[in-house]
Order: C-alpha cells, then sequence, then structure tokens
C-alpha cells in the first residue's frame, strides 16, 4: 500500500520520466533477443506482430471495451497512414538486424527525431531553428560516413533498411502530431496485425524449438507489447520530445548487450558516426527541452 501510495505522490514530469525509462530498459535487449533467435526472419516479423497484437488488444478491449473500434474507425486517414507506416517500421526493423550490425541499425533510428523535424518544416510548416538545421545537417553527415564503411563491409542493405525504419518513425510522429486530438493506439494496435499478416506471405515454418519457445515469447512480451503500452501512456504525462530523448539510451545499450553476450564488435567508423549523432541529438535535445 505504501509504495501505491508514494506512486500517486509522483509529479507528472516523475511519472511520465519513470514510464519511459522503464520502456527504454525493456527494449535494450530486444536486438539481443533477435540474434539469439534461431527463427527465420519472417518468423520472428510474424510473432513480434501476432504475439503483441494479442496481448495489447487484450488490454485494449479491458480498459476502452468496445470503444476501442470506435476510436478506431474515428481515426480517418490518420489511423490508415498510421497504421502504413508503424507496420512498415516493425517489418523493416527485424530484417535491417538481420543484415548488419546491430549497432549500424541503432543508430540509424537514432536519427528519426531529426528526420522529423525536416518533414515538420515541409509538412506542417514548423520551420526548424538554426539549432536544429546544424544538428540535422552533423547528423547526416555521420550516416553517410557510416554508409561508406557499410559498403565495404557489405551491410548496405541492412544499414538501408534502418534508415527506412527511422524514417517511418519519423513520419509516424508527424502523422501523430498533425492528428493531436485523435487516439491512434489503436491504429497501432491494428498495424501489429497487419505485421503478423504481411509476414504469412513469406513464413516457411511456425515451429519453435529449443530456446526459441522461451526467447521469442519472452520478447514479443518483454521487449515489444509491454514498452509498446509504457510508451503510449508516458506522453500524457511529459512531452512527446522528452519521451525520444530517452530513447537514446537504446542506441547505446542494446548494442553493449550483444557485444557481451555474443561478441558482436560495430566497426570503428560506426562507433565514431554513432557517438557524434548520438552527442548531437542529446545536445539539441537538451537544449530544446531547456528553453522549452
Amino acid at each position: 500500500m505504501g509504495r501505491i501510495k508514494s506512486l500517486k505522490n509522483l509529479t507528472d514530469q516523475q511519472k511520465g520520466s519513470l514510464l519511459a525509462f522503464v520502456a527504454v530498459i525493456f527494449i535494450t535487449p530486444d536486438s539481443l533477443f533477435i540474434r539469439l533467435s534461431n527463427v527465420d526472419t519472417w518468423g520472428l516479423v510474424f510473432y513480434r506482430g501476432f504475439i503483441p497484437f494479442l496481448t495489447v488488444f487484450i488490454i485494449m478491449l479491458v480498459i476502452y471495451k468496445l470503444n476501442f473500434f470506435k476510436i478506431l474507425f474515428s481515426s480517418g486517414y490518420h489511423g490508415i497512414i498510421y497504421i502504413c507506416t508503424f507496420s512498415l517500421t516493425n517489418i523493416t526493423f527485424v530484417v535491417s538486424i538481420q543484415n548488419t550490425n546491430v549497432a549500424n541499425t541503432l543508430v540509424m533510428i537514432a536519427t528519426a527525431p531529426m528526420l522529423s523535424a525536416i518533414l515538420g518544416a515541409v509538412v506542417l510548416k514548423e520551420t526548424p531553428d538554426k539549432k536544429t538545421w546544424i544538428s540535422i545537417i552533423i547528423t547526416f553527415l555521420s550516416i553517410i560516413y557510416i554508409f561508406f564503411d557499410s559498403i565495404k563491409l557489405g551491410n548496405f542493405y541492412g544499414d538501408l533498411l534502418g534508415f527506412v525504419t527511422a524514417i517511418g518513425l519519423a513520419v509516424g510522429a508527424i502523422i501523430i502530431r498533425s492528428a493531436k486530438s485523435k487516439n491512434l493506439v489503436p491504429a497501432a494496435v491494428i498495424g501489429k496485425l497487419f505485421v503478423a499478416s504481411f509476414a504469412l506471405i513469406f513464413i516457411e515454418s511456425f515451429v519453435l524449438e529449443n530456446k526459441d519457445l522461451i526467447i521469442v515469447p519472452l520478447m514479443c512480451i518483454l521487449c515489444v507489447a509491454i514498452p509498446f503500452v509504457l510508451v503510449t501512456i508516458a506522453p500524457r504525462f511529459i512531452p512527446a520530445a522528452e519521451v525520444n530523448l530517452f530513447f537514446l539510451l537504446e542506441t547505446i545499450i542494446g548494442p553493449i548487450w550483444v557485444w557481451l553476450i555474443i561478441k558482436e564488435q560495430p566497426s570503428i567508423e560506426t562507433l565514431q558516426g554513432g557517438i557524434i549523432i548520438i552527442a548531437t541529438i542529446a545536445v539539441h535535445s537538451f537544449l530544446k527541452l531547456k528553453n522549452s
């Protein structure tokens, strides 16, 4: 009872920060689980779509009851676009991890906030300030640097899909921002169902054997479903920009998990470019939040 009371006494800032931090901590081993699994790419995509869909759908029905479908249909074209972008990022993330170093994929995804700024200027007419443009230029120069290294190592396909994932996340953020009055959580849930349905076209086997019987369900619940719910709730208490700031931790901690367990070491170029990107986004985000 004491713990429940202490949670109620937290400020909105503390609640939102706690939710975002816990969500990211759950997400950090995600790339490691993908590496440890022996399931083929499309099998992973299927289970990462179906299990979280089933889990979160049941939770949403408990919370919203039949209003879930009312909210879904009222999201209109924003909901349709969000389903498409959400589904795309869920697919390209897994395929990217399977075709390049984990660090490369996560570094590419870390560029999403900067891509959001560019799209915001074009679509929402929210022109970025001087600090943001400087950050964008530094970030893209770092990406080009990593891409050149990937071409030499034969990881270009995986890096490209990592960048596509970042673009999808950026587009999704713009859709959410342009539809502030609409609840797009049910659309994201349906997006998970679309992911599983698309994977059915390519999947070769549904069989989970040996350690995959534990790894795959554990990954889908701990690293996908639970963070999805927490990240959905966190922006109710703190700005979305602050939530995104916490996700820089995944870019740092995710590759460390992989390096410690399976000794997958990123290239020097990825480390150098990644440090520049993370530092640039972190400083930019900190200055923006401080000014606001």
